[in-house]
């Protein structure tokens, strides 16, 4: 037991001296709290892209066979790490294009409307990009979003519940064709049980599609043992890829040989015989074969070297463990500091939270937003978003107690200025 406990001990901010954090008026470090939506960057990002343009500038194309290296199958080295850190196979994830491409990509293998079952179920209030892709996907095959996107409401406590998600598919099932999840909710910061949620729509007969882009580096996960049937997911948040950074894809093994529709590319072709160019298309085993163009390594260089982070951390679950320290401090400081002023609309319950905590501002409609501009003029880096939501996240790879501390003394006394 004291071996296991061991394993569990990450002090939150163990890994602050490997990123560089903004600078805050007067010269003194900022209080980051934005991971939620870009993480900070790694000093050895720098470092990973540095070397990949020299090796450009000393072999040019012939870097693409040059050693361990090599770019032909760059793409190949975060493998490991990515299946880790989903909870999967390495064949069932590959690191390629940006959260919404991936989407599409998927959706055009795995939403297959027919017959009765022609429906896609979001959260009400989904991420607006999913809530784009959803409603061009159905356009694409002829279809009315109004009448065939479902949004499933929030209950009056503004939180989505299982229950209802369950309830849902136990009566109108027959007539959904994809259950499209995310793992976090991005507005209220609610965690969802994936498992439940797939493992209900499998008794259904209906296809599971999540997204993991608040998620991953954030949450335990197990892809693979909950069996949904894709995810998807981008880098520039828990993952600290940097802006725009490629993203990935989870494809679950029992769809390993795919023979559906899918988009083709040069790069999702078989490795043995890609370089032959013949004119038929014969796809990689697993998530590889959604591949379209070679990996553009310039910009996976930098998420190679933030991955390496996770490895040396012992993965996701001390991470998770200092996590729910972490966040749990800063949420218990606002209750007991900030409870007549400030609501905390994420989910208190452990299980049912990552990272970031929402929050919203009792009395005057824009107090909320006015305190939110007086705090980062101060220093302070999270994020605004509508309806009156300021969200903040502390990450463990970078954040302390003391950023905690000092947010809440900052909005104490903001507050009563």
């Amino acid at each position: 037991m004291v071996a296991d406990n061991a394993k569990l001990r990450f002090q939150p901010g163990q890994f602050r001296d490997r990123f560089r954090l903004p600078a805050a008026p007067r010269g003194r470090e900022c209080i980051y709290l934005c991971g939620h939506t870009m993480g900070l960057q790694p000093l050895a990002a720098a470092d990973a892209v540095e070397a990949e343009l020299e090796r450009w500038a000393r072999l040019g194309v012939a870097g693409r066979f040059d050693g361990p290296l090599a770019w032909v199958s760059y793409h190949e080295l975060l493998s490991d790490a990515l299946a880790e850190l989903v909870g999967a196979r390495r064949s069932e994830v590959v690191a390629m294009g940006s959260p919404t491409a991936n989407l599409h990509q998927m959706m055009i293998s795995f939403y297959h409307p027919h017959g009765d079952r022609r429906r896609i179920l979001i959260e009400k209030g989904a991420f607006s990009s999913v809530r784009y892709a959803a409603e061009s996907q159905l356009a694409l095959h002829g279809l009315d979003p109004a009448r065939n996107l479902v949004e499933l409401p929030a209950r009056r406590d503004g939180l989505h519940h299982e229950d209802d998600l369950e309830d849902y598919l136990e009566h109108y099932g027959d007539s959904v064709a994809l259950v499209l999840w995310p793992g976090v909710q991005y507005a209220t910061g609610q965690v969802f049980d994936l498992e439940r949620i797939t493992r209900s729509a499998a008794k259904a007969g209906v296809r599971t599609g999540l997204d993991l882009s608040g998620a991953i580096g954030n949450l335990e996960l197990a892809l693979h043992d909950w069996g949904a049937d894709f995810a998807f997911w981008g880098s520039e948040k828990y993952l600290n890829g940097g802006p725009g950074a490629v993203g990935g894809c989870f494809v679950h093994a029992r769809h390993a040989d795919f023979h559906g529709p899918r988009l083709a590319g040069w790069w999702g072709h078989e490795p043995r015989t890609r370089f032959a160019m013949g004119p038929d298309f014969h796809p990689a085993r697993g998530a590889a074969g959604w591949q379209l163009c070679n990996p553009p390594i310039l910009a996976l260089a930098p998420v190679r070297a933030a991955l390496e982070l996770f490895r040396e951390a012992g993965g996701m679950r001390p991470l998770r463990h200092a996590s729910l320290e972490l966040t749990g401090r800063l949420a218990r400081l606002i209750r007991e500091q900030l409870d007549e002023k400030i609501r905390i609309i994420t989910p208190l319950e452990p299980h049912r939270r990552g990272c970031q905590l929402s929050i919203q501002f009792r009395g005057r409609e824009n107090a909320g937003r006015v305190l939110f501009e007086r705090l980062e003029a101060h220093g302070v880096l999270c994020d605004w978003r509508q309806p009156g939501i300021m969200r903040a996240a502390p990450v463990p790879l970078y954040n302390t107690d003391e950023d905690v501390d000092r947010f809440v003394d900052l909005m104490v006394n903001l507050i009563n200025a």
